[in-house]
């Protein structure tokens, strides 16, 4: 059975960890008290096993992971400021979702194919030409992170995000889960959002690039059109980088998401990792007691 890849993200003055059946959300508060949601994961996949296949998964996986990363972003922030907890409705998450990826394609696919239209005369090769595309959806990305990282609350986020990654590293190298141990592991790691996003830009230049010279309008709504296939691959390449023993081409490619996330990571406190080990604790508790209510079903003479 494939090893499962526990993961999570930063949130507000906090860490959600995501585990095989379960989420768990650490917060602390501004009283000092750290405060935890968990909830149960009902993946699409369980119930259109057909969503488990290579590509198609990885651009279920991005949708289930927007949205589960909102209603963290929400809670977090709720609970920081000790305010009520409010769920968001399934028309809020849908809106902002839909926001945030018509911004995502103004920025990173509208905008870079605008300015293109200024220099594509000038460039008679269509392998260049999408090369220079994609060095500017580059060049866009790592302004973008450049810009908020200067942001004070933002470096805040940065440090938790560092406090995920250690607390991760460690539970992953098979050491014993302390605060004195996660502090020796790294802040970066493979599998990062980060990385994922930079390989999404170079992976759709690739793809992008079997479809020639189209016109304005055709090559933004062919960016669009293949943005599911761009996920899924992206999906599948940062899985390979993310194992133990993966192959050096996978390595390779997964060096420069990696470097960024010197920009995207901050080396937390111990109060930070503190929140990110209770995050990941309580997820790996709520799964193994799935995994034993599960074994107790299916084999109930061995209850005892």
């Amino acid at each position: 059975m494939e090893k499962f890849n526990y993961g999570g993200q930063a949130v507000i003055e906090g860490v959600m960890m995501r585990g095989k059946r379960y989420s768990a959300i650490a917060v602390r508060k501004m009283t000092n008290e750290v405060v935890v949601r968990k909830d149960e994961l009902k993946p699409w996949s369980d119930r259109f096993p057909i969503l488990k296949k290579p590509i198609l998964r990885g651009a279920v996986a991005l949708i289930e992971t927007m949205v589960l990363g909102l209603q963290s972003l929400t809670y977090s922030a709720n609970e920081y400021a000790g305010e009520e907890e409010e769920q968001l409705s399934t028309k809020e998450i849908v809106f902002t979702i839909g926001f945030a990826f018509l911004l995502t394609v103004g920025l990173f696919v509208v905008l870079p194919a605008f300015i293109l239209r200024f220099v594509q005369s000038a460039i008679s090769s269509n392998i260049l030409l999408n090369l220079v595309e994609g060095l500017i959806k580059i060049s866009f990305f790592l302004l973008y992170i450049l810009g908020i990282s200067l942001m004070k609350d933002i470096q805040r986020v940065f440090q938790y995000h560092g406090a995920e990654h250690k607390v991760i590293n460690c539970y992953e190298s098979g050491d014993q889960l302390t605060i004195e141990n996660i502090k020796k592991h790294s802040r970066i790691h493979a599998r990062c959002g980060t990385n994922f996003l930079l390989i999404v830009l170079f992976t759709s230049v690739f793809i992008f690039s079997f479809f020639g010279r189209p016109p304005f309008l055709q090559r933004i709504l062919i960016h669009i059109a293949i943005l599911p296939i761009v996920a899924g691959v992206s999906y599948e390449i940062i899985k390979q980088a993310g194992k133990e023993n993966c192959h050096p081409i996978f390595k390779l490619i997964a060096l420069p998401g990696k470097g960024l996330q010197y920009l995207t990571t901050r080396q937390p406190d111990e109060s930070q990792i503190e929140v990110a080990l209770k995050a990941l604790q309580d997820v790996l508790a709520e799964d193994a007691a799935h995994a034993e209510e599960q074994k107790i079903r299916q084999f109930p003479g061995r209850a005892n």
